[in-house]
């Protein structure tokens, strides 16, 4: 499905699950975005950027950040939160993806103001960018919300009841302002049908408290009805400009001048029948409120003295909580004299001046208390200290709110007083009311009501009942009914602060260590057990962590997630760093890719006036996709399991899985753009340019969204998984997630992903990179592959050995005592015959190949050794050496050791010379001149060899291929080098990795090697199926796709494996050894080769074979298999057999092969059964 798709959410499902009334929210938000773009994008066409539409997008931009604002924001203090108590480690990433929103909405904001500033002539190049940007919204955010449905919102219907879910939906709808909450449901409401409208209409009948006033409250806020018009208004809403500029009170004035409370002329005050009691101004009341909350105010700070005082920290949990009430309080009410009393006071202003404009939040008084009423446990050092630092920001807080609230009475009521009536003034207090939440509302009405005495209730009631032409009936029902109650006492002091502490105790409070280990944290830990009690009574809750982020978003810092990516400017700390943790390699694919992306990015930006670049841009994006598409399946596959085994963290991965998912459709996305703008570039067509111009506008829009995504999905990464990878794996764990991943990786792919990589880094950087490789790779042969093919491998290679120190001492001494332990005689008939033999066996094989003498290599390279003085004997004797069987070697060698004769540094030397020999005597044979050609190419062979001659299939017994190769140490032709090591004519072995020149067997052309014939007759003839350009190696029967696909390779075991085989038993370097049954040496077999499962190898004819009479593994002896029936058989074969009385009784001490524990057997002369494993292969000890 793709991101932008609207989600569908069946009336039945929505009344099971309230939750999913915010799905309704993400289908809005994907219709506005989809018709914002839509929009900017046909301006852009037409080239009509008029004011008129920068102020339509920037104020339908302004009310889409305040809805997707609070919609993050009450996920992340409300649902989130929640999840997080039953499903650890999920909602962290979306968390952070909330914050990538507002980076992006930051840019379309800026790029507004810009086109406010610029000239019409200039406008067009920054509007493009502003469509830019939008299309990088619409992905980001549908993407986000796409995850969440996929993700979070199964979890939440799963983990919670509809009862909790309802809970949640409820306290999200009281911690947003009610006048935005109107113009939130009435926005989503204008894009859902009459059914789906009906359907929401019942969820949240059902989400709101059984309660009908609070019922009639929420319902009027949704049902659209005919209403007096007082200034434009459209499905954007007109209250939503109270938060975001002030407002037109114009005609509202011209409402309450001309009409009365039901549209008759407004009668004269003194016509309206009213108690002389209860006759005062209604701004009065609020005067009272000023009086009330400084006083509690002060008593607050008393209390934080005695706590101070005392260093009894128990009662500083509710002083807390009041200060985040009263913070909260005084924030809104602020917003609301900035918004709407001076905002009046400017339109009464025209006959007379206005008092001047004092604002509080403009100081930093309020935000420096915020701050520390919500600071995180790990920037406070002691309780004693956050006490001192409260009681002094709280000091100076109240001063300037005291200040700030006399400036209030004094300047701005009065005159709101006499250039207002009592109607107008009633619908400022009711409109001051509508822009607090309806959570923190109730609380705020609670707490004023009981400092009222009986005249003041009465007073304040009356005024309440009055309503006006433009007060919501039900609200104004609601809020006689709170503050009745309030007064009555009903709500008691203790249920009061047990209120504050459900709405204010959240995540982001203050809970040292010092103060858990107090009295306090006692009645923390009580006030906890009450919160889920609460919340399912549907009590009118509130989240102050939702207005919180939303006040003061560039103050709130993600607590535990620091970066540990090394930064440039630091390369010397950074190299320290990534050296001792090999999975920090990572970084450093993470830097290419942003790199390679940015560089994608200044490129399809010049695509439309340089096709030039197109070739160079269509190479480097497929090779970035792929890198990418590997870089991810190997994180999915092997890192990321890796970590959830780690019972503490998981659940951590699974939304960076998905991100892997969307951004590789992405870039199909974009590969299938690039595949019509190619189309276009090699066209004719007169309209080429048109169309190529519009996709390359269309590729360079993606490719800035595809930037935006990929850097986000890194950088969270860094931030929250590396750091736990750092933590809880071991190095060792660590080194074998990147040797895996290594080993996974084609090395068609690593050709191409190295140089790439080690473009983008450091030196410092491609030396730590390097050194993390090799640890990984110890056991395999990755540097000599390396410096294969790669020539800046040249800057990594460690120091080697010098060859003349591996050239052991062949001095005439260390001969003469060599000659000693050399076959003479018979050895050398021995080996004439064997050679005869062979060459017998050979023609018969091969009747095309020509009878060739036997030559034996006799000279020594005189830069390394100095044998001027030898006799012809020594050299007889050398030439034993090299000729030697596999057998006769090693029974010299076993000699050599046993001779006690020979001093203990001697004995070395000669074993050293002795298995050196064949090594030697190839690079004598390269240097040697070897028999002239037979043919006018220069290369003895030409002719085709082949491996079923009745079908003509060409290859030779060992492979099936189309071409043989041309040995350059003798210059001549094999099939394979297997067919040149088993040469008669040969005592030396074949180095593939130099071989340069092949014949092709179809045309017999010599030619330098490749996959395919490159003459005109063979019209690219493939010379094999599979083709190693290091290894030079051919094979036409390969099985399996390759590595990445259905092999991997392990590092350990230094084999290519099936991915059947991920989870095996490794024996480091397992394949580099000879056969236990044959004694072939398995690495260079062309045999099959069978894993056991004790993790050590034989040939499978072998392992067929040598099964047949044993089931133990001939190196371990353990079992080579499931062996339970065989067992079994034994136990009722020794249960029906008699055991003589003499050794009745008598036990017998074993080792098990199979589990290697000890115990004890019942005695038997051949079977012992292990009491642990239950395992008869077992031996006695």
């Amino acid at each position: 499905m793709s991101v932008t798709e609207l989600t569908v959410i069946p009336g039945l499902q929505l009344r099971e699950s309230p939750i999913l009334l915010l799905l309704h929210f993400h289908n809005a938000l994907r219709q506005e975005l989809g018709d914002l773009r839509r929009t900017a994008a046909e301006a852009l066409d037409c080239r009509i950027y008029g004011p008129d539409l920068i102020q339509e997008l920037r104020r339908r931009f302004e009310f889409f950040k305040l809805v997707n604002k609070y919609h993050s924001v009450a996920e992340d203090e409300v649902i989130f939160r929640a999840l997080d108590v039953h499903v650890k480690n999920v909602v962290s990433a979306y968390s952070l993806e909330h914050t990538s929103t507002n980076d992006i909405l930051d840019s379309i904001f800026h790029y507004l103001d810009v086109l406010e500033k610029e000239d019409e002539k200039h406008i067009s190049k920054p509007f493009q960018e502003l469509v830019y940007f939008i299309g990088t919204l619409q992905t980001s955010v549908c993407k986000h919300m796409a995850k969440e449905e996929e993700q979070v919102f199964p979890l939440l219907t799963q983990q919670f009841s509809t009862q909790e879910q309802a809970s949640f939906v409820w306290q999200f709808m009281c911690s947003v302002p009610m006048l935005l909450l109107e113009d939130f449901f009435r926005w989503m409401n204008s894009f859902l049908s009459s059914d789906e409208t009906e359907n929401v209409l019942q969820c949240l009948k059902q989400v709101v408290p059984k309660d009908q006033l609070l019922q009639d409250v929420v319902i009027s806020c949704l049902e659209v009805k005919e209403k007096i018009v007082t200034w434009d208004f459209d499905k954007y809403g007109k209250e939503s400009l109270f938060l975001n500029g002030r407002a037109s009170f114009r005609k509202i004035l011209e409402v309450y001048k001309s009409e009365g409370q039901f549209g008759e002329p407004m009668k004269p005050e003194r016509e309206y029948l009213i108690d002389e009691t209860y006759r005062c101004n209604p701004l009065d009341s609020v005067c009272i409120w000023h009086s009330a909350y400084h006083k509690d105010l002060l008593q607050v700070l008393d209390e934080l003295y005695s706590v101070r005082d005392s260093n009894d920290f128990s009662g500083l949990f509710p002083a807390v909580f009041q200060l985040k009430f009263f913070a909260d309080v005084i924030i809104f009410y602020s917003n609301a004299l900035d918004k709407l009393f001076y905002s009046m006071c400017i339109e009464l202003a025209e006959d007379c001046p206005s008092p001047s404009y004092q604002r509080f939040l403009d100081g930093s008084q309020i935000e420096g208390l915020q701050l520390l009423l919500y600071c995180k446990t790990e920037n406070v050092v002691s309780a004693s200290n956050f006490v001192e630092n409260l009681c002094d920001k709280l000091k100076i807080c109240a001063a300037g709110i005291r200040k700030y609230l006399t400036f209030v009475e004094i300047e701005v009521f009065p005159f709101i007083v006499k250039n207002c009536t009592r109607e107008m003034q009633r619908w400022l207090l009711y409109a001051c009311l509508e822009m607090m939440p309806l959570g923190l509302l109730k609380c705020t009405v609670t707490w004023f009501s009981s400092h009222l005495s009986e005249d003041e209730s009465k007073s304040i009631l009356h005024s309440v009942k009055q309503g006006g032409v433009l007060v919501n009936k039900s609200l104004s029902s609601l809020l006689y009914e709170w503050v009745r109650i309030g007064y009555s006492g009903k709500t008691s002091i203790d249920n009061f602060r047990e209120e504050l502490r459900a709405a204010f105790e959240n995540r982001c409070s203050f809970l040292s260590e010092q103060i858990k280990t107090s009295s306090a944290f006692s009645y923390l830990q009580t006030a906890t057990k009450g919160v889920s009690s609460s919340s399912s009574t549907y009590d009118t809750s509130y989240a102050s962590g939702i207005n919180f982020h939303v006040f003061f978003p560039q103050k709130l810092k993600i607590s535990s997630h620091v970066s540990t990516y090394p930064m440039e400017n630091n390369t010397e700390h950074s190299f320290r760093y990534l050296e001792s943790r090999p999975v920090d390699h990572i970084f450093f694919f993470h830097k290419a890719l942003k790199k390679d992306m940015e560089h994608l990015v200044s490129l399809s930006a010049n695509l439309v006036d340089n096709d030039v670049l197109f070739t160079e841009f269509h190479q480097r994006f497929h090779l970035l996709r792929n890198l990418y598409k590997m870089h991810s399946e190997a994180e999915d596959e092997i890192a990321f399991p890796a970590l959830e085994a780690k019972e503490i963290i998981q659940n951590s991965s699974h939304s960076y899985s998905i991100d892997h998912k969307m951004d590789v459709e992405y870039l199909n996305r974009i590969s299938y753009v690039l595949d019509q703008i190619s189309e276009w570039y090699y066209s004719v067509s007169s309209k080429r340019m048109l169309t190529y111009r519009q996709l390359c506008v269309k590729l360079h829009a993606m490719c800035k969204c595809m930037n935006k995504m990929l850097s986000d999905h890194v950088d969270h990464e860094e931030i929250e998984l590396w750091p736990l990878f750092r933590e809880h794996l071991s190095l060792k764990e660590q080194e074998k997630i990147i040797g895996r991943m290594l080993g996974r990786t084609r090395a068609e792919t690593l050709q191409e992903m190295i140089p790439w990589l080690m473009a983008y880094l450091t030196l410092e950087e491609q030396n730590a990179l390097m050194s993390l490789w090799r640890k990984a790779t110890k056991n395999t042969m990755f540097d000599q592959w390396l410096g294969e093919w790669w020539e800046g491998m040249k800057t990594y290679d460690v120091p080697k050995v010098d060859q003349s120190t591996m050239l052991t001492q062949s001095t005439a001494d260390t001969l003469e005592i060599l000659s000693k332990y050399l076959p003479r005689g018979e050895l050398s008939k021995s080996n004439k015959g064997n050679k005869t033999m062979r060459r017998e066996s050979f023609n018969d094989d091969k009747k095309q190949k020509h009878l060739c003498k036997d030559q034996v290599c006799s000279d020594v390279d005189q830069s390394k050794t100095d044998i001027s003085d030898v006799t012809d004997r020594t050299e007889t004797d050398e030439n034993s050496v090299l000729v030697l069987s596999q057998d006769e070697l090693e029974a010299t060698i076993r000699k050599v050791h046993c001779d006690e004769t020979l001093e203990p540094q001697m004995k070395p030397i000669i074993i050293q010379n002795l298995i050196m020999s064949r090594w030697i005597n190839t690079q004598k044979k390269s240097n040697q001149d070897v028999d002239g050609p037979d043919n006018e190419q220069g290369v003895m062979g030409i002719y085709p060899s082949y491996r079923d001659s009745q079908k003509l299939v060409f290859g030779c017994k060992h492979y099936k291929r189309n071409c043989k190769l041309v040995a350059s140490c003798c210059n001549k032709l094999y099939t394979c080098r297997l067919c040149h090591d088993d040469a008669h004519e040969t005592d030396h072995v074949m180095d593939r990795k130099a071989t340069t020149m092949m014949m092709c067997m179809k045309c017999l052309i010599v030619q330098p090697i490749g996959p395919t014939c490159s003459t005109v007759s063979c019209n690219n003839l493939s010379m094999a199926r599979y083709y190693c350009s290091i290894c030079k190696f051919f094979d036409d029967e390969r099985v399996g796709k390759g590595l990445g696909l259905d092999y991997f390779h392990c590092m350990n075991c230094n084999a290519c494996m099936s991915r059947s085989l991920l989870v095996h038993v490794c024996r480091e370097k397992c394949l580099e050894d000879n056969c236990p049954i044959c004694h072939e040496y398995i690495f260079t077999s062309s045999n099959p080769v069978k894993a056991l499962s004790c993790g050590h190898v034989m040939h499978s004819s072998c392992f067929q074979e040598y099964t047949c009479s044993n089931y133990t593994c001939p190196i371990c002896s353990k079992s080579l298999g499931d062996m339970q029936v065989y067992f079994g058989m034994l136990d009722a074969m020794l249960a029906e057999e008699k055991i003589p009385e003499e050794y009745s009784g008598k036990t017998q001490d074993i080792l098990c092969n199979d589990c290697e524990k000890r115990g004890t057997a019942s005695f038997h002369w051949l079977y012992h059964k292990c009491p642990r494993c239950g395992s008869y292969n077992t031996r006695l000890i």
